[in-house]
């Protein structure tokens, strides 16, 4: 890439790392409240809480992954999309008045309240470990992408972006990783409207590859079929898509941490709500992103070459390199960065809190001072940083670290949003028949994942299904449990 790139690339990064570190210094010299590092003290612009939570959402994995998809394919991922708005609707309606009212910056007290501690740390451990996981794969493919693009060793990438994350994680709290969030947003939506007006600009008869590319099927939802469960058809997508979006939405920490950082709990819904359709119309950008790569393949034979064609992940990374102009390949590539980058901090953020709020606070035998929590939520952003860069540098050598993450994922997930369902739910249900519900979610989950072709089963469930099944089987059970009567289960 040329030096003007560069610049761009290296001027981002020291400059997000500067700025979200001034929180540091923000109230007159004086050292945060441990409320304040965790919620921004309740004070965060509705309109910055709302570009957080749609950083928090989207990724490289997104910003790259769809125009991948769709390139290859057709617009089925953007299905996922489709359920965002409809899941961030139930749980403002849901989720944002139970978090807002229980006091709580904890998404994970509850789960003790209603069946025991297993509960809470259970919850809190899924999340902790999913989390981290994410953290390190988001980073390893980041660093892999821009070391196609730059050159870097992917070892240095990792290290370098983990710490400058992490930096200004551990020193601003939530209002830098919200703030910092807010920019990283603008210059991902910035980088993607530029790609698709260059892109639009160098397709030759942009009617006739439109025509070209409906009746290619390269717009199509996917197959609305309800028989087949065992691919990526619309149906499938859409059940998906509403099961984990509720789990996002409804029990992760990166989410719900951010409704109680808002001012008013209408100004927590409008941070969800608007932040859904954005979501909506931003990712729509990428899966068109997608499609105009095809036009432009498709009118440009023989520029693209044969070994990046044969890998749709490459494609946009290609154009990004030799067909942007200086300057705006930079502005593309920080892009990027942006999109790992505030997913990170979010899970840096709210990471360190559930270890306070689960652990040290739950755990202490006496309560210590504020100055104490506040040293222990930086360190303990700190060890998650450490551990999501371990964690990147780990999975360089495993064949497919996204795979190994949604394998891991869909076993976590299904017990976590099951647990919260059943505790809103079924108002009968205790610790026993949670515990017993949750051991038969996951073995539901690992034979979804791991035991179909063992048991001859008639037809195949997509891996995506895990969590369906698991929360499902999770809910059931222990509706049913807590519906006998005492007498009855002896």
């Amino acid at each position: 890439m040329n030096w003007i790139d560069m610049a761009i690339v290296v001027a981002y990064l020291a400059g997000t790392t500067a700025f979200g570190c001034s929180f540091l210094f923000r109230r007159s010299g004086k050292v945060c409240a441990a409320d304040v590092f965790m919620t921004g003290g309740g004070r965060l612009p509705t309109w910055t809480v709302a570009l957080s939570i749609f950083a928090t959402h989207v990724s490289s994995i997104a910003f790259l992954g769809l125009p991948a998809k769709a390139f290859l394919t057709n617009w089925n991922p953007y299905v996922l999309s489709i359920t965002v708005p409809i899941a961030a609707v139930i749980a403002a309606l849901w989720f944002i008045p139970f978090y807002r009212s229980t006091g709580s910056v904890s998404a994970y007290s509850f789960l003790e309240a209603r069946y025991g501690i297993w509960a809470r740390l259970y919850g809190s451990t899924c999340f902790l470990v999913m989390q981290s996981m994410r953290s390190g794969v988001i980073l390893f493919l980041m660093a892999v992408l821009l070391n196609t693009l730059l050159g870097w060793p992917v070892a240095a990438i990792i290290i370098v972006t983990g710490v400058a994350t992490t930096c200004y994680s551990l020193m601003g709290g939530l209002s830098a990783v919200v703030w910092t969030d807010a920019i990283q947003s603008l210059i991902l939506i910035a980088g993607t409207v530029l790609s698709i007006v260059l892109l639009v600009c160098m397709v030759p008869d942009l009617g006739g590859s439109f025509s070209a590319a409906i009746e290619a099927g390269k717009f199509s939802l996917g197959s609305f079929s309800l028989a087949n469960w065992g691919d990526e058809t619309f149906w499938m997508i859409f059940v998906y898509g509403i099961f984990i979006n509720l789990q996002n939405f409804g029990i992760d920490q990166s989410f719900t941490q951010r409704y109680v950082a808002a001012k008013s709990h209408d100004a927590a819904t409008k941070s969800l709500l608007s932040s859904s359709l954005l979501y909506l119309v931003t990712t729509a950008f990428f899966v068109l992103t997608g499609t105009l790569l095809w036009m432009f393949v498709r009118t440009h034979p023989g520029v693209v070459p044969e070994s990046v064609l044969a890998k749709s992940d490459a494609v946009f990374p290609w154009f990004i390199v030799h067909r942007l102009p200086v300057g705006l390949s930079g502005i593309l590539v920080a892009a990027i960065i942006a999109a790992a980058m505030s997913t990170v901090s979010s899970t840096l953020n709210s990471g360190a809190t559930v270890l306070l709020e689960d652990y040290w606070r739950r755990f202490a035998a006496t309560r210590v001072s504020d100055r104490a929590d506040i040293v222990f939520l930086r360190l303990m952003t700190a060890a998650l940083g450490v551990f999501a860069i371990a964690i990147g540098l780990g999975v360089m050598n495993v064949r497919s670290a996204l795979t190994t993450f949604w394998a891991l994922q869909s076993v976590l997930s299904g017990g976590m949003l099951g647990l919260f369902l059943l505790a809103l739910l079924a108002k009968k249900a205790n610790g026993t028949h949670a515990m017993t519900a949750t051991v038969l979610c996951l073995l539901a989950i690992a034979w979804v994942t791991f035991g179909q072709n063992w048991t001859g089963f008639p037809f195949r469930l997509h891996l995506n299904l895990a969590i369906v099944i698991g929360t499902v089987a999770l809910v059931s059970v222990g509706a049913a449990l807590s519906s006998f009567k005492k007498g009855e289960m002896e």
